[in-house]
C-alpha cells in the first residue's frame, strides 16, 4: 500500500507511524518534541499529545490552552481522523458515535 493508504495497524507502534508520517510533531514550549501517547481501543488508537501542566510566574497552575485535538487511527483501514481535545474517554466515545 501507499503511504497515503497505509496497511491497518495491528500494534500502537504502527498507529503512531501513521500519525507521524501524516501531522506535524507538536513541540513543547521551548521547541522540544512533545510525548505521543497512544491508547488502543477496540476499533482504533487514540493519539495525543502529553504536555506539562501551565503555570504562572508565582508557579501557580493555569488552565490548559483551549482547542487542540487528538488524532484516531482506524483498526480496519488505517484512516486517520481528528477529534476534539477531549478526555480520552470522551474523545473515543464520538469517534464511535460517529462510526455508527
Amino acid at each position: 500500500m501507499t503511504s497515503d493508504n497505509p496497511a491497518p495497524p495491528t500494534t500502537s507502534e504502527q498507529a503512531l507511524a501513521i500519525v507521524r508520517s501524516r501531522y506535524a510533531q507538536p513541540r513543547l514550549p521551548d521547541g522540544t518534541p512533545a510525548e505521543l501517547r497512544v491508547e488502543e481501543f477496540d476499533i482504533g488508537y487514540l493519539v495525543y499529545a502529553v504536555f506539562p501542566p501551565a503555570t504562572d510566574a508565582a508557579g501557580r497552575p493555569q488552565p490548559a490552552p483551549p482547542g487542540g485535538s487528538k488524532i484516531v487511527v482506524s483498526k480496519e483501514s488505517g484512516e486517520t481522523v481528528t477529534v476534539p481535545n477531549y478526555p480520552t474517554e470522551s474523545a473515543i466515545a464520538l469517534y464511535r458515535r460517529q462510526r455508527q
